[in-house]
């Protein structure tokens, strides 16, 4: 359950950090600029990601939300921090060519530390019923 909580949530980051560095890039910010705006992003897109499901359980907008703050902030944390710092060191990982090899080879590199970095977590939080463990039972509905 730990990998797939981890997965799920790689999912949701890397949505945010793909289209925040294609802006960032795109529109010629710095370095830092597209780091915080990929990571404000991973945010929305992974909070977004865990939300659809449980309001299709039922559950309203806001009371889905708030469960979902409460389950995924650590491990979307955990991810965005590590994917963003492995980003900024490699060299030429955020020029501004999005078809240069260097930008694939680092993100994969950093999506992968991202997962390994947060399962660890997820796996802490499900064993004390915490994390994904909170939301687990509206997925099943």
């Amino acid at each position: 359950m730990a990998a797939s909580a981890t997965l799920h949530c790689l999912t949701g980051c890397a949505i945010g950090e793909l289209i925040g560095v294609t802006i960032g890039t795109t529109a010629g910010f710095a370095p830092r600029g597209t780091v915080l705006l990929a990571a404000i992003l991973s945010f929305v897109s992974g909070y977004g990601v865990s939300t659809r499901p449980i309001m299709k359980a039922g559950l309203p907008f806001i009371k889905a939300l708030r469960l979902v703050f409460a389950a995924d902030t650590v491990s979307i944390l955990t991810m965005t921090v590590v994917d963003n710092l492995i980003m900024l060191t490699v060299p030429g990982a955020l020029d501004k060519n999005l078809a240069h090899p260097i930008y694939w080879i680092s993100r994969f590199i950093s999506l992968t530390a991202a997962f390994v970095a947060a399962y660890p977590v997820n796996l802490y939080l499900l064993n004390r019923g915490k994390g994904h463990a909170i939301t687990h039972k509206y997925h099943d509905s």
